[in-house]
């Protein structure tokens, strides 16, 4: 009978963790979502104002020192998430997405507001697809993420020896592997939360960490989509 009583309750106790693991992710998702929104809003308005898209498009010290204070948010955010208040690493997470919807506001130079509409759907649909199945399978990721963080690596090292040898082959090639990298790196990263959610439970600011992670992946897929989809101007 003590085998028993230890078994239920070690059963118990693994569904109380699976289920607070599943709320967790549910209030991570909806961090994520609400900094995307604030991104696409902010890229919106940005994007609406010709003085503000003339002044990063024609000065590269405030685009470029955009580019570096997301950075450091990033890095910010990533060494203090664990002994700031929540509401400081709130404000860091919604102040990066803030910062990338105005250097976002430059896509609307390029890519019609249709195609960006359009690409950002299939791109929610997508990641729902790939982060829901990373959350329920039984099966161990670890190694296709492992891998996507390798090619991740040399995704990064082909697209700066691009920037030089400005080749069309080359463009297509990072297109592409970037949608397939960030597609399993959202099933990955999605299961590696969960796991560290049940694993510790409603640690500080547990959340808002995971959904930087899950921000990055949906950006970057993002991006690469429209890249290969979206009509240019």
């Amino acid at each position: 009978m003590d085998h028993l009583h230890t078994a239920t309750r070690s059963a118990r106790a693994h569904d109380t963790a699976a289920q607070s693991a599943n709320d967790i992710l549910w209030v991570t998702y909806r961090w994520m979502s609400i900094g995307l929104a604030i991104t696409g809003v902010v890229a919106l308005l940005v994007a609406s104002s010709p003085a503000a898209v003339e002044m990063l498009v024609t000065n590269r010290a405030i685009f470029f020192g955009l580019m570096i204070a997301q950075l450091g948010l990033v890095v910010a955010f990533s060494a203090l998430v664990t002994r700031v208040s929540g509401f400081a690493a709130a404000a860091m997470f919604f102040g990066y997405a803030a910062l990338t919807g105005a250097t976002f506001s430059t896509l609307f130079l390029v890519f019609t507001t249709s195609s960006i509409a359009s690409t950002f759907f299939i791109t929610a649909g997508t990641f729902a697809g790939l982060s829901a199945y990373g959350a329920v399978t039984k099966r161990d990721l670890s190694a296709i993420g492992r891998f996507a963080l390798f090619a991740l690596i040399g995704l990064v090292i082909a697209s700066v020896v691009n920037i030089f040898l400005a080749s069309s082959a080359l463009t297509w090639l990072t297109t592409f592997a970037g949608i397939v990298i960030f597609g399993a790196l959202t099933a990955y990263d999605t299961q590696q939360l969960k796991a560290m959610f049940q694993a510790e439970g409603y640690a500080k600011n547990l959340a808002l960490r995971g959904a930087l992670k899950l921000y990055l992946d949906f950006v970057n897929m993002f991006l690469f989509l429209l890249n290969l989809t979206g009509r240019r101007r």
